[in-house]
C-alpha cells in the first residue's frame, strides 16, 4: 500500500503540470466553439465539422512526432543525454515535414466535406477557418516536439507557461477578429481560424524563450548537426511514430467521422454533437494527462533495468485515469441540462445535448482507462498494439453500429453516440488484457535497452 501511495503521489506530480498544459491546449478550442456559438448556430456547425478534419488530421500528424517518446523516455532514465537531444531534433525534422503535408490536406478542406454530403453553405465558411491555420503548422509540429522532449524528461513547467500565455492571446485575438473589436472587421468563423494560426507561432516562440531564459537543458544540449538529419534515427523515430499515428489518428477519426454523421442529421444535431464533444474532450484531458505521465514513468523506469516498478507504474496510472473519468461521467449526468447553457442559447440544441449527455457519461471510464494504456505502451515502445485495437473496436465494430442505430433504426445522433461507447468500452478491454500479459515487467521492449541503476527519477 505504502508502494502504491508513493507511486500515485509520483506519477500525479508528473500529470497535473501536463493535465493544466492539455486543458490549456483545448480551452484554445473551446474558446474558439463558445465565442463562435454567440455568431450563430450555423458558424458553430461550420466550427465542428471544420474542426472534424482538421482535429483528425492533425493528430495523426502529432502521432508522428510523439515517435520520439518512448525513446526520449528511455534514454533519460539510462542517463543518455545525447540520444535524447539527438532524438528532440529528430522530432522536429520530422514534424517540420509533416506539418507541410498537413497544410496540404487542409486546403482540400471543402472537397472532404463536400464529399460527406454536407451543407455547401456551411462548408464554405468551413473551408475558410482550416486556410486560415495552414501557414503556422509547421511551427506548431515543432512545438510538439519539444514539449514532448520536455515532458518525457520530467520538465513540465515550461510548456504550461507558454500555453498560458497563448490562451491570453487567443482570447485577445478572438475577440477582435470575430466581432470586429479595435477597428477591425467582424470576421466571424474566420477571424477565429486566423486567431488560432497567429496563437500557434506565440506557443513555439513563448516555449524557445523560456528554455532559452531559464537555461533549461544547458549542460545536455546537443549541437545541431547532419546527424539530425540521418535516414536511420528519423527512420527510427517513425518506427515508434507511425503506429501511434496510426493509434491516434483512427481513434480521432472514429469521432470525425461520428461528426460527420452528426452534420448529416441537420444543423441542430451538429451543433449539439459538437458541444457535447467539447466537453467530453474538457474531460479527456485529466487522463490524457496521466497518460503522458505514464510514457515517462514507465519509460523512465524501463530505461533504468526497473521493470517490476513499471509494471506497478502501468496498473497505478491506470486506476488513476478510471477515478478522473468516474468524477466527469457523474457531473456529465448530474448537470445535463445545465452544461449545454455554457456554450449555447439555442433551446433545440440545448435539448438535444441533454438527451446526449448521459450516454457520454456511460463510457467516461472506459475512455480514461484507453488513453492511459495506449500512454503505457508508447513508454514501453509497444505502440503498434494499440493501433490494431483501435481498428477493430472504432471502425469494424463502433462506426457500423453507429450509423446502423442512427439512421437505419432512427434513434439519430443518441444512437451515434451509443456507438462510440461500446468502441471505447473494447478498445480499453483489450488494452488492460495486453498490459496484464505483455506489461513491461518481463517482457521484451523493442528500442532503447535499459541501464540497470540510472536515475529513473531524475528531472
Amino acid at each position: 500500500m505504502a508502494t502504491t501511495s508513493r507511486e500515485i503521489r509520483f506519477l500525479a506530480h508528473l500529470a497535473w503540470p501536463i493535465v493544466l498544459t492539455n486543458l490549456g491546449t483545448m480551452l484554445m478550442a473551446t474558446i474558439d466553439t463558445l465565442m463562435v456559438g454567440r455568431v450563430g448556430k450555423e458558424a458553430l456547425a461550420a466550427a465542428v465539422l471544420a474542426n472534424a478534419w482538421t482535429g483528425g488530421t492533425m493528430l495523426f500528424a502529432m502521432g508522428a512526432v510523439h515517435g520520439i517518446d518512448p525513446i526520449v523516455s528511455q534514454a533519460h532514465g539510462a542517463g543518455d543525454r545525447r540520444r535524447a537531444g539527438l532524438a528532440l531534433q529528430r522530432g522536429i525534422v520530422v514534424g517540420l515535414f509533416v506539418g507541410v503535408l498537413l497544410g496540404l490536406l487542409w486546403g482540400c478542406t471543402d472537397v472532404f466535406l463536400l464529399w460527406t454530403g454536407q451543407d455547401p453553405l456551411i462548408v464554405r465558411q468551413s473551408h475558410r477557418y482550416a486556410l486560415a491555420q495552414i501557414p503556422t503548422l509547421p511551427l506548431f509540429m515543432a512545438f510538439v516536439a519539444l514539449r514532448q522532449y520536455l515532458q518525457c524528461r520530467g520538465i513540465l513547467w515550461p510548456s504550461l507557461a507558454a500555453i498560458v500565455a497563448a490562451n491570453a492571446v487567443n482570447v485577445l485575438l478572438n475577440w477582435v477578429l470575430i466581432f470586429g473589436k479595435l477597428g477591425f472587421p467582424a470576421l466571424g468563423l474566420f477571424g477565429a481560424g486566423i486567431a488560432t494560426a497567429v496563437t500557434r507561432v506565440v506557443m513555439l516562440a513563448a516555449l524557445l524563450a523560456i528554455v532559452r531564459a531559464a537555461r533549461i537543458d544547458a549542460d545536455g544540449r546537443v549541437p545541431w548537426s547532419r546527424a539530425a538529419l540521418e535516414l536511420r534515427g528519423i527512420g527510427e523515430v517513425l518506427r515508434f511514430g507511425a503506429p501511434t499515428a496510426v493509434q491516434m489518428g483512427l481513434e480521432v477519426w472514429a469521432f470525425a467521422a461520428a461528426s460527420l454523421m452528426a452534420g448529416r442529421l441537420g444543423a441542430t444535431a451538429a451543433a449539439a454533437h459538437g458541444v457535447v464533444l467539447n466537453m467530453a474532450s474538457l474531460s479527456f484531458m485529466v487522463p490524457l494527462g496521466i497518460s503522458f505521465a505514464a510514457v515517462t514513468r514507465v519509460g523512465n523506469l524501463i530505461g533504468a533495468g526497473r521493470r517490476r516498478e513499471a509494471q506497478h507504474a502501468a496498473w497505478v496510472a491506470f486506476g488513476m485515469g478510471a477515478f478522473a473519468m468516474g468524477v466527469a461521467a457523474l457531473a456529465f449526468a448530474l448537470l445535463r441540462r445545465e452544461l449545454p447553457h455554457l456554450y449555447t442559447s439555442e433551446l433545440e440544441v440545448v435539448a438535444l445535448c441533454a438527451v446526449v449527455l448521459p450516454i457520454a457519461a456511460a463510457f467516461q471510464v472506459f475512455d480514461g482507462l484507453q488513453v492511459v494504456g495506449c500512454g503505457i505502451l508508447r513508454g514501453m515502445g509497444q505502440t503498434l498494439p494499440a493501433a490494431g485495437f483501435n481498428l477493430v473496436g472504432y471502425w469494424i465494430l463502433a462506426l457500423p453500429l453507429a450509423w446502423w442505430m442512427a439512421f437505419e433504426r432512427g434513434i439519430g445522433l443518441a444512437g451515434v453516440w451509443w456507438g462510440l461507447a461500446l468502441g471505447l468500452s473494447l478498445v480499453a478491454v483489450a488494452l488492460l488484457v495486453w498490459v496484464r500479459f505483455r506489461g513491461p515487467d518481463g517482457s521484451r521492449i523493442p528500442g532503447v535497452s535499459g541501464v540497470s541503476g540510472a536515475p529513473a527519477d531524475a528531472g
